[in-house]
């Protein structure tokens, strides 16, 4: 007997001004089947998906969906179909709350009130804690992925569409995702998933398809795969290895001095006698669960929140607290913001006039800006960080997700900053360039920085962190030495209870400040 496909694209081809983003594209979903989308940013990965969601109309091509032709012209005729998408950058209103935000897009017969019964069932159901009454500008970048994962398994879909799921998601929050997944495709459920952690695809997918410069290169059985040789099917290489060398630290260049700040709306996190060194020459990281007050400290570090005390924040050596983020840049302190899309870059300004946020080399006098020196540099950082764009010009929300990462942190790393601050660094880009980023931070350790990086990425944190912290519930544990920790307590720590480490601990710190 043979089973109608779910899902089959016929010669997809979408073509965009500067660039073909999909290319005689074929596939085959079968009911029940996970299938992983592979390939590295700028790919076609996403424009694929969005076609599907009826978000982008191909110029060439078919779909055929339970063994019909569809003409899918919009996202609610693909909800109509039983087609649900969770998307890399989140299709969510800030002024409105979650449960109003997931109202949108269900049944207008449902009253909010059941909607709202409904987000705390699912989330209960599959560990996705959210609160349905908060405004979703108040969600870190997290817990957005949860509304939107929750939105999705409401319509109760018979093809979910999953672009990087994960990429925000602690490890705990992960496994419990992997068993609804296992169990929606044991009920018959399709599932399209795309994300650059490897050993998800290989856990979860029965069926994969590469895409490279647009163009169909390859299908295979994940579970038949090494780490290894995914990558080189996706980017014809392995990455390099990291090397991450012993350096003896400098002088404290970030210092936070017992920072307590309230929350500045009542579904935000306290800080709590916060306190933490980073010094010259060393990458320490912040683990944790978002929504436990990362977006609380990082607003005090950048210059967002200027409510501390002078003394709470200080950047080598100087009173910070209350400087704004320009004055803290002019002491050398660079910031990379979480969200890329609102915060690290203006969407619909190009790459080099993004520079314009925090860089002002091409500023001359009176204000003129030098557009000749802007390009040049926004030409190098796409050069040296390998970034695909239509040119200096492109605007940032053309860019891939993976691609935009990749020129934010480049535009902050190019700086030369002495202070380096990053949340997020890799969120959404492929191993290929997860490792560049990587490595990148790492040369400005080398070159005498001090790198604090706040990712829920334990993985991530161990390879690239001298020393590390946990935040959880607005207060920060002890200090511990990279080489010293391991998953199993981190993962304790990320729950608060440290209580009893100090002692431990406070050896450590000794020893990071000998």
């Amino acid at each position: 007997m043979t089973t109608t496909p779910r899902l089959q694209l016929a010669n997809i081809t979408k073509r965009y001004p500067s660039v073909v983003a999909n290319s005689d594209v074929s596939l085959t979903v079968s009911p029940g089947e996970t299938h992983a989308v592979l390939g590295e940013n700028g790919a076609g990965k996403s424009t694929l998906m969005k076609i599907i969601y009826g978000s982008v109309k191909p110029d060439e091509g078919s779909v055929h969906f339970n063994g019909r032709p569809v003409l899918i012209r919009n996202p609610q005729e693909a909800r109509a179909l039983g087609i649900s998408m969770v998307f890399q950058h989140f299709s969510l209103f800030d002024t409105l709350t979650v449960a109003e935000n997931v109202w949108l897009g269900l049944d207008r017969h449902l009253t909010l009130a059941e909607v709202t019964r409904r987000i705390v069932a699912k989330a209960a159901e599959y560990g996705l804690d959210i609160e349905p009454t908060r405004p979703v500008h108040t969600l870190s970048v997290g817990e957005m992925q949860r509304v939107e994962i929750i939105r999705a398994l409401l319509t109760d879909p018979k093809l979910l569409i999953l672009d990087e799921p994960t990429s925000v998601l602690t490890p705990q929050a992960v496994e419990k995702l992997f068993v609804v997944l296992k169990q929606l495709a044991v009920e018959g459920c399709s599932i399209l998933y795309i994300s650059h952690k490897l050993h998800e695809i290989r856990e979860l997918c029965t069926a994969c398809t590469v895409l490279r410069g647009g163009k169909v290169t390859g299908v295979c059985d994940p579970r038949q795969e090494s780490n290894e040789s995914l990558s080189r099917l996706m980017i014809g290489a392995e990455p390099p290895p990291l090397e991450h060398r012993a350096v003896h630290a400098g002088d404290v260049a970030l210092a936070v001095n017992k920072l307590s700040l309230p929350r500045e709306d009542q579904f935000g996190v306290d800080l709590d006698g916060i306190s933490l060194q980073v010094r010259a020459g060393e990458v320490v990281g912040i683990a944790g669960v978002s929504g436990n007050g990362q977006k609380e400290l990082l607003y005090a570090l950048s210059g967002e929140d200027t409510r501390a005390q002078p003394g709470a924040v200080e950047v080598l050596g100087k009173a910070a607290g209350r400087l704004h983020p320009r004055q803290r840049r002019a002491l050398g302190l660079h910031f990379v913001p979480e969200e890329r899309l609102g915060r690290g870059a203006v969407p619909t300004l190009g790459l080099a006039h993004n520079l314009l946020l925090t860089r002002g080399e091409s500023v001359g006098r009176g204000g003129w800006i030098r557009l000749g020196v802007l390009e040049r540099q926004a030409t190098a950082i796409i050069d040296r960080f390998k970034v695909k764009a239509g040119g200096p010009g492109a605007a940032a929300r053309s860019l891939s997700g993976g691609n935009l990462q990749k020129f934010i942190v480049g535009r902050e790393i190019d700086a030369g900053p002495r202070v380096f601050v990053v949340s997020q660094p890799t969120w959404g880009v492929d191993v290929g360039a997860a490792a560049l980023i990587r490595g990148e931070i790492l040369k400005l350790r080398d070159a005498g920085c001090a790198v604090l990086v706040v990712s829920e990425e334990l993985d991530e944190l161990f390879e690239i962190s001298d020393r590390l912290y946990v935040l959880a519930k607005g207060r920060m544990s002890p200090s511990i030495d990279r080489a010293n920790a391991t998953v199993a307590q981190i993962g304790q720590w990320m729950s608060g209870l440290w209580d009893g480490a100090s002692a431990a601990a406070g050896k450590e710190v000794a020893h990071a400040q000998a």
